[in-house]
């Protein structure tokens, strides 16, 4: 398995674009906020959504289009969430027959997504008006993933994409993916767009089942701010154009085909945390010798969602204490007094805690440690073989210049 340049065109038979069309009143025409991405020939396709209570109508839209568990692209807009917002219903729907216009396709052939402020209603000409433009713009080389990778970030400050080769059945299979995701991000499925393209031959029952399983492990691991949003959604479009034998059961080829989606999923997860809003560097935390995955992950996730850990993390200061309380609160099992705990970068590592309680330390080396670009917290509670990976990120005071005037 290796990483390639390409994002979501480096399968075989896609290509992408992102224009900018306008659908923020007041936009910046530098920023782009319409992205497409169209496949040659029809997709086995899934997807996972948010767990909010409440969600945005291109979600069910997009429920409603892939009941057939087919798709042939992915129409999405930055700018404006489309969520309890007057017709959005309408104007998702309206999203894809613009899409389809322009492609000549079916509306139903595609999902559909928006990101942005909750509330106002979707300038939906605008990006009906643009549909042309967009569907011109389609590439199917780096450039054209790229700047559909643009056009879906908000408050994002880097571009999320990425792409992987294996080999199935003797054919080599390519998976690349997008994302968005910076702020309102909290397991499970925080505010996040993820869309994943691949050549790959396999069947809907098995890429669902693949989906269902690396999503858990990766992009619901990962949490900035405690907030899950309205709009979260992960979708996974295969057009088989590799060649490799149908994967139909979890055989070895299902097996290599996870690896992959977990590599991906798991590089654009890093990544999110990474640029969490105000974000300065990403925490990594992983809990080991646990009774089971689900505690060791119920304590990492305790971890890394603590603002006082965060804030710790932001200051440089090696306050373990804070970590061990945010596990006593996560409700999972482990026993206080066999817990150690450490701190580890690029500068070295350091244990902090020992059988639940501090051990001598270099403050200096604690301080060098912890104001690297990532932050591991290692925490073992010494009671089996089970481990868990979390990813966040320290709390800044621009956190809270960038939430506390979002909408205006």
């Amino acid at each position: 398995m290796e990483y390639i340049n390409g994002g979501v065109c480096a399968a075989k038979g896609f290509r992408a674009a992102g224009i900018y069309a306008g659908v923020k009143e007041g936009g910046d025409p530098s920023k782009k906020d319409l992205a497409l991405i169209l496949s040659d020939a029809e997709c086995t396709a899934a997807a996972m959504y948010t767990t909010n209570r409440v969600k945005a109508a291109p979600i069910y839209v997009t429920m409603a289009h892939l009941e057939d568990e087919c798709a042939w692209g992915v129409i999405a807009n930055s700018g404006n969430a489309n969520a309890c917002a007057p017709n959005s219903h309408e104007n998702a729907e309206l999203m894809c027959e613009a899409a389809a216009k322009a492609t000549g396709r079916s509306a139903r052939d595609f999902v559909v997504c928006s990101t942005g402020v909750i509330g106002p209603e979707l300038n939906v000409q605008a990006i009906v008006d643009a549909a042309p433009a967009l569907s011109e713009a389609l590439r199917a080389d780096a450039e054209g993933s790229t700047a559909a990778a643009e056009a879906i970030m908000t408050t994002d400050t880097v571009k999320k994409e990425v792409a992987v080769q294996v080999e199935l059945g003797g054919k080599v299979v390519t998976l690349g993916g997008i994302a968005k995701g910076s702020g309102m991000i909290h397991p499970n499925m925080g505010t996040m767009l993820c869309f994943l393209t691949s050549d790959c031959a396999i069947s809907p029952d098995m890429l669902s089942a693949v989906l269902h399983e690396v999503v858990p492990r990766t992009f619901n691991r990962v949490t900035v701010d405690g907030d899950t949003s309205t709009n979260d959604t992960c979708a996974i479009l295969c057009n088989g154009l590799a060649g490799n034998p149908l994967i139909e059961w979890k055989d070895s080829s299902y097996a290599a085909f996870k690896a992959a989606l977990t590599q991906v999923l798991t590089h654009l997860s890093r990544a999110m945390a990474a640029d969490g809003e105000g974000a300065s560097r990403l925490i990594t935390c992983t809990v080991h010798g646990s009774r089971s995955e689900e505690a060791a992950e119920r304590l990492s996730k305790a971890i890394v969602a603590s603002s006082l850990v965060k804030a710790a993390m932001f200051g440089a200061d090696a306050n373990w204490g804070r970590v061990l309380c945010a596990m006593g609160y996560s409700k999972a099992p482990f026993r206080p007094e066999h817990v150690d705990i450490k701190f580890a970068s690029v500068a070295g590592e350091l244990p902090v805690c020992e059988k639940g309680a501090q051990i001598p330390f270099d403050e200096d080396k604690a301080k060098e440690i912890l104001s690297q670009n990532e932050v591991i917290i290692d925490v073992n509670v010494n009671e089996g073989d089970n481990y868990a990976t979390c990813w966040g990120c320290d709390l800044t005071y621009d956190y809270v210049k960038i939430n506390g005037d979002y909408r205006t």
